[in-house]
């Protein structure tokens, strides 16, 4: 009887070992719904986005519909949806590579990571560029401070913050004289953190001069900058047709879009087939990736 109370133990014993276990490192319910996360329209990385992984199709009449799975959790800027995936076991989103932090994961794409150096080689394939825009000519200040952003100075700002430089031999600045003065800057709420990194370091050299930084979204920024209410506008996308015929429009950096998941989720990597399939609805549950 003894023995048997013993065995009785022992198995107890083992059984908790592996149960808990199995809660720590095999928690995750694979077979849980995929909750979808996105950015709302108009957002420049949504744009980029949807395009690049094909989840844009063609009507029958020929006009280009985004697809986004109808279910999907729509969120306005960049810091909502790593809130909300960092909240949510079962969540997937997609964000600017230089707004990555340890609050959640990044997955490989088709098995490559999302980095500066992938990017720039081209293997990571879900990037962009940063697009700045303004329309005619721009005040001395506004455009001093456009110099300071593409110069040497300004790139390496670009490349501290995560960010592939647009520009490898990009000329020393210059400043000519002291500025003072505003300089508004509307758009997109992933230019802003570097924008506001950008800004920081020409302050330091021009003290006088107040740079205003709206985080609007990239089509609010287009329009600002075409209305005339801001001397700058920021797009995390290419511009459309109906932007270029009245802004002129630079490329300051290349930008990584990193697809995102709760650092709880075992899931390292995605083909970009399965990730068209989850924005689509067509996988709703990560038993399903294969």
């Amino acid at each position: 009887m003894k023995r048997f109370l013993g065995l009785l133990l022992i198995f107890t014993v083992v059984m908790g070992i592996i149960s808990g276990c199995s809660n720590n490192s095999d928690g995750f319910k694979a077979d849980r719904t995929i909750n979808v996360v996105t950015r709302e329209e108009g957002s420049g990385t949504r744009g980029a986005f949807v395009e690049i992984v094909g989840i844009i199709e063609e009507d029958e009449n020929g006009e280009e519909v985004d697809r986004t799975y109808e279910e999907a959790i729509v969120q306005n800027s960049t810091n909502a949806v790593m809130t909300t995936v960092a909240g949510d076991d079962y969540s997937i989103g997609y964000i600017s590579l230089g707004s990555l932090n340890d609050t959640v994961k990044a997955v490989q794409i088709d098995g490559v990571e999302a980095t500066a150096e992938n990017i720039l080689s081209g293997s990571y394939k879900v990037s962009r560029p940063f697009n700045l825009a303004y329309k005619g000519d721009l005040s001395l200040v506004a455009q001093d401070f456009l110099n300071f952003i593409l110069s040497s100075q300004g790139q390496e700002v670009v490349a501290n913050e995560g960010y592939v430089k647009a520009s490898i031999q990009a000329p020393s600045y210059e400043a000519i004289g002291s500025h003072s003065g505003t300089v508004v800057v509307a758009g997109s709420t992933s230019v802003t953190p570097l924008m506001e990194k950008l800004a920081e370091a020409y302050k330091k050299l021009h003290p006088d001069v107040s740079i205003e930084i709206q985080s609007t979204g990239s089509s609010a920024g287009m329009q600002s900058a075409m209305e005339g209410t801001a001397d700058i506008g920021m797009a995390s996308r290419d511009l459309k047709d109906s932007e270029l015929a009245e802004l002129t429009n630079v490329v300051i950096a290349l930008d990584g879009i990193a697809v995102i998941v709760n650092n709880n989720n075992p899931i390292e990597n995605l083909s970009l087939e399965n990730l068209k399939s989850i924005y689509m609805g067509e996988i709703t549950s990560w038993s399903e990736i294969e």
